[in-house]
């Protein structure tokens, strides 16, 4: 059977996902935003590619998609990007096709930080306590109860944009205050020192048929807000830990109801207890080139196989590629210069090199994890001493 798939895209990404789809002998409408319609989409993978002002907009969103059905059938709404989850769960919910993706109530658990730290507790997963900013006695109570210092996060924002670490409780009520009527978008967490782990899995039929474990170099919120060089790798392997966070992976995407797609699921390892606590999960590949480092460690490319997963939705008819078992590395940075010059980077183990304005960034690949770590750590120092940038963090991601 031949499906019509709309894919969400408020950002620029997914090629490969398009690509794949069309290669399937899908049918592909792109539905953009306008800022991002110049961007070099594959549009040769694209039977038509619509872009509206702004996917906020859900009424006039609605109308648009609904103008576009009435000539042509969709069969499969699939968002692209974190901030697009809950538009197409919107969409499903409103040309009920729910049968076909995440209702709603679903979408939550992979956008809302609220959602899923509930739902993780339900469940008996390990998270760090927390508390809504609803009920001012509870904050109360849960800043004498918990010790610092403090995380005040966004409750619908993606990677650390937003969040503030806090060490009084006097602070807390200050950015509580600062948040007026947002309070209730927001939470209060404790901060859980430790090593920050990203587990990139593919799901189907309820299953994590694939997951690859990978350890940031530093942890997300160090980087935002303190700047610096971004860097994550793939962890060995035979190392405890891997088989520690793949089992929390499966606990939580079985859990959440992920069903079928992509995720990208983050876990701190405690420096405290040791103990492995969930972080966040989501609906989508993850972002800054992990598709492309898990690519060549693995041999699978997560936007691609979820293009696949998409069209074998409801079967017993998908096969994982065969693995190869290589490392993978990401070194990201902002530059000074609007285009590096990166012909001294020479190493054969580069694989990929980022094309963005005023960045500069590698992945490589190797045969042992320890020339990987080698890379990054030079490649590291190079770029900071050579050409880094620092830009104070946001508290939300641009459009």
């Amino acid at each position: 059977m031949s499906l019509t798939v709309l894919a969400l895209a408020s950002y620029f990404k997914g090629n490969r996902f398009l690509e794949r789809l069309k290669a399937e002998g899908c049918t592909v409408y792109l539905l953009t935003v306008e800022t991002a319609l110049r961007e070099p989409w594959a549009r040769h993978a694209c039977d038509d590619v619509f872009a509206v002002k702004t996917f906020l907009d859900s009424r006039a969103l609605v109308n648009s998609v609904a103008y576009i059905m009435r000539t042509r059938k969709i069969d499969r709404v699939v968002a692209l990007d974190d901030f697009d989850v809950e538009v197409g769960a919107h969409l499903r919910e409103h040309f009920r096709l729910t049968h076909t993706g995440h209702n709603e109530s679903t979408a939550r658990y992979f956008r809302d930080k609220l959602a899923m730290r509930v739902r993780a507790r339900e469940l008996g997963i390990r998270i760090p306590d927390f508390t809504p900013v609803f009920n001012h006695d509870d904050v109360r109570a849960f800043l004498a109860r918990v010790p610092g210092p403090w995380l005040v996060k966004p409750r619908s924002e993606a990677s650390a944009a937003g969040i503030r670490k806090l060490h009084t409780a006097d602070e807390v009520w200050r950015r509580i205050d600062e948040l007026g009527d947002d309070q209730s978008f927001c939470l209060v967490e404790q901060m859980v020192p430790g090593d920050l782990f990203h587990v990139d899995s593919l799901v189907a039929n309820g299953k994590v048929i694939f997951a690859e474990v990978n350890a940031y170099w530093r942890p997300l919120l160090d980087v935002y807000q303190g700047g610096g060089v971004y860097a994550t790798r793939t962890v060995p392997r035979e190392r405890p830990e891997v088989a520690a966070l793949k089992a929390a992976n499966a606990q939580v995407l079985d859990g959440f109801g992920l069903g079928w797609g992509a995720s990208h699921t983050e876990f701190m390892k405690a420096h405290a207890d040791g103990q492995v606590y969930f972080i966040e999960t989501s609906a989508r590949v993850g972002g800054a080139n992990t598709a492309e480092m898990v690519e060549h460690a693995t041999g699978v490319n997560l936007w691609s196989e979820w293009a696949r997963l998409e069209v074998c939705r409801g079967t017993d008819h998908y096969e994982l590629p065969q693995l190869k078992q290589k490392f993978g590395g990401v070194v990201i940075s902002l530059a000074r210069q609007e285009e590096p010059d990166t012909s001294g980077f020479t190493d054969p183990e580069i694989v990929y090199r980022l094309k963005m304005k005023n960045h500069i960034g590698f992945v490589v690949a190797a045969d042992t994890p320890a020339r990987v770590e080698q890379l990054l750590t030079a490649y590291m120092d190079r770029i900071a001493r050579d050409f880094g940038a620092v830009l104070p963090g946001a508290d939300k991601v641009s459009t």
